[in-house]
């Protein structure tokens, strides 16, 4: 008999260190996904600030324009992505998400500033900034930075255009590939309370068990069996409170 589901979540995106914007959130909860600069040497050219600035609702900041894009996580159906993928080059985080199982849930939080007036925005959106679930992965694979490499060149190709798999070298500790059931949700979820952006609601403090490392907005958030069935029905009311 398999296993229920367990969840990790794991911080992504633009932040104020990388690139030193973070990505919007807007009043009803709609946001803009921007991931993090590419900082290493590519295989193959890859989009650009610039490029994918043309298509957002926002606009980025034109000193970016010139820098390289790290599309990582990669959701299908973002700009210049096709697959649901995602890798890491850190040892720290490699052991717990190579050990995800099919089923299992890697779910991405990113911290976003508010872009509009906070009096109209919807009660559970953070006035300033704040951390927000953004997607997730219902996992179809996770392998190991040397077991992709031992793998078969058609299994290989599930991974072909992960950022890490795009670098030369390649450096990936881990990599995680998402089944159809995965997404980049249309509205955010929040772990803010609506307090303020370092003040974590009830998923953080009630349902996971964090890394306990530095700023909790930054580090990995682990549920098990049962927190992750709370936190899968916590979802659901949410997007259907939200339309989606």
């Amino acid at each position: 008999m398999s296993r229920a589901p367990r969840a990790i979540a794991i911080n992504v995106g633009a932040n104020t260190n990388l690139p030193g914007v973070r990505g919007p959130i807007f009043p009803d909860g709609r946001f803009e996904y921007v991931p993090i600069p590419e900082r290493r040497p590519t295989t193959e050219t890859v989009p650009t600030y610039g490029e994918l600035d043309a298509r957002l609702s926002i606009d980025l900041p034109e000193r970016l324009f010139d820098r390289p894009i790290h599309l990582d996580p990669s959701f299908a159906g973002y700009p210049f992505c096709t697959t649901y993928t995602y890798g890491d080059e850190h040892a720290v985080k490699a052991g717990p998400l190579s050990r995800l199982e099919p089923g299992d849930f890697l779910l991405f939080y990113a911290t976003l500033d508010l872009y509009g007036d906070s009096d109209s925005a919807a009660e559970w959106v953070v006035p300033d900034w704040g951390a927000y679930l953004i997607g997730e992965f219902r996992v179809e694979r996770a392998v190991t930075g040397e077991e992709y490499e031992s793998l078969p060149a058609a299994d290989r190709r599930r991974f072909a255009t992960n950022a890490h798999v795009r670098r030369d070298p390649f450096d990936a500790k881990v990599l995680v590939a998402g089944d159809d059931r995965s997404r980049l949700y249309d509205r955010a979820v929040p772990l803010s309370t609506p307090d303020g952006g370092t003040t974590a609601n009830e998923l953080v403090t009630d349902l996971s068990n964090d890394s306990g490392r530095g700023p909790w907005w930054r580090r990995r958030l682990w549920f098990d069996a049962d927190a992750t069935a709370r936190l899968r029905d916590h979802l659901r009311d949410h997007h259907r409170s939200t339309g989606t």
